[in-house]
């Protein structure tokens, strides 16, 4: 263990990814880093002065404190050379130095990993289709990937976990960081990864720097939606030079949104509609963990709903069988069990908020967030902008 407290250091040392790689590629680990002669720091590729500076201090203070609340966030530390780091992200260029884990890192040589990207500025398309995928990776047995950024990353969180899959989620901050639901839901049914020790101040170039770890991590990439020129597009860019697969979802000619994923398509990506599209391609990699498993019934939803509306009942005086209206209501909601049927109690007629829904249900908010997705899917439920919900059934 007292090699650790070098590994920390060099990962805490405030130096780009780059110069980190260029350093190991020329003392090998980080022990022999810190115990180079003097001048040894000249002249390395990628290395800046400043930043050469502060390996000259070898101050292994902070290393310490680190490793204190690490274990006092129950953080796992994984170094270059420990036996559990996972061994393809080994070989991208500049891998990170230590890996920060919070829940179980699944074992990604016996379990498909596939990244799920889109844009922030996505339709309710792309929503509902990010959903979809995801949860049918899960249910063939892959593993999902996400940044976990607002809109189809977080649906394609919460639809893998809601299937029953396991999820790995990639920060661009420290643990203590985040602090959203979704992120301690991703640590519950996976793993939290963060290459930023305890302490580190966030930068604005981490978040671009994330994407290599969460390329690295997959085996192959899957892009909802993307504009012509997005984050998600650099994202490729860098899963393409790692020589990952990549997946792409067909969206309408003339949608501005879709004009980066129908690029792709035209350059190479394979276009998929379904989950097992994707998973078929590595099932001979995987033969004992994948399998494949249909997807649950779409129908096209337009683009002010991200699910197929369930058939609403008919407006009808009251004395126009009232019983019969009685029985298609509850023969839409029969399939729903009672935390399901709380939540959709819960949503008035007009659009509800989020916060609102976890208030009224008194439910905890990965529950609701879960169930939400679910219901979304199924199509009982549509999701706004905003973060407002509504139903997409008649409530008597």
């Amino acid at each position: 263990m007292a090699a650790l407290q070098y590994w920390l250091w060099l990962s805490s040392a405030g130096l780009s990814p780059r110069a980190k790689a260029a350093l190991l590629a020329r003392f090998g680990d980080a022990e022999a880093l810190f115990h180079a002669p003097e001048g040894a720091f000249e002249g390395i590729p990628g290395l800046s002065r400043a930043e050469a500076a502060v390996l000259k201090k070898r101050d292994l203070s902070l290393a310490a404190e680190i490793r204190e609340e690490c274990e006092r966030q129950e953080i796992r530390i994984l170094t270059l050379q420990d036996a559990a780091y996972p061994p393809r992200l080994k070989h991208i260029f500049s891998p990170p130095v230590v890996l920060y884990v919070k829940g179980q890192l699944p074992v990604l040589e016996k379990n498909a990993p596939i990244a799920v990207i889109g844009t922030r500025h996505h339709s309710a398309y792309g929503l509902r289709m990010g959903a979809a995928l995801a949860a049918e990776i899960a249910q063939c047995g892959g593993v999902v990937i996400s940044l976990l950024t607002s809109g189809i990353e977080q649906e394609a969180a919460r639809a893998a976990m809601s299937a029953g899959g396991a999820c790995i989620g990639v920060l661009g901050t420290p643990h203590e960081q985040e602090g959203r639901q979704l992120a301690a839901d991703v640590a519950a049914h996976g793993a939290l990864v963060s290459e930023y020790p305890p302490f580190t101040r966030t930068l604005r170039e981490f978040f671009r720097d994330r994407n290599r770890i969460a390329s690295g991590l997959s085996a192959g990439v899957l892009v909802v939606e993307a504009p012509e020129k997005s984050g998600t597009q650099l994202f490729v860019a860098e899963a393409a030079e790692q020589g990952k697969e990549i997946f792409a979802v067909p969206g309408n000619a003339d949608a501005a949104g879709s004009a980066g994923t129908l690029r792709m398509i035209q350059e190479g990506a394979k276009l998929v509609t379904s989950g097992w599209e994707i998973m078929s391609e590595f099932q001979p990699l995987y033969p004992e963990t994948l399998h494949y498993a249909p997807p649950a019934p779409r129908q096209p939803a337009g683009e002010e709903s991200t699910a197929a509306p369930v058939k609403a009942v008919a407006e009808k005086p009251a004395v126009d069988k009232p019983a019969k209206e009685d029985y298609d209501l509850k023969s839409q909601l029969a399939g729903l069990n009672e935390t399901q049927l709380r939540i959709v109690a819960a949503i008035d007629s007009e659009a509800k908020h989020i916060d609102d829904i976890i208030e009224e249900t008194e439910l905890p908010a990965g529950t609701v967030l879960s169930q939400l997705t679910l219901l979304e899917i199924k199509g009982f439920v549509r999701h706004g902008p905003g973060q407002r919900f509504s139903l997409n059934i008649r409530k008597k």
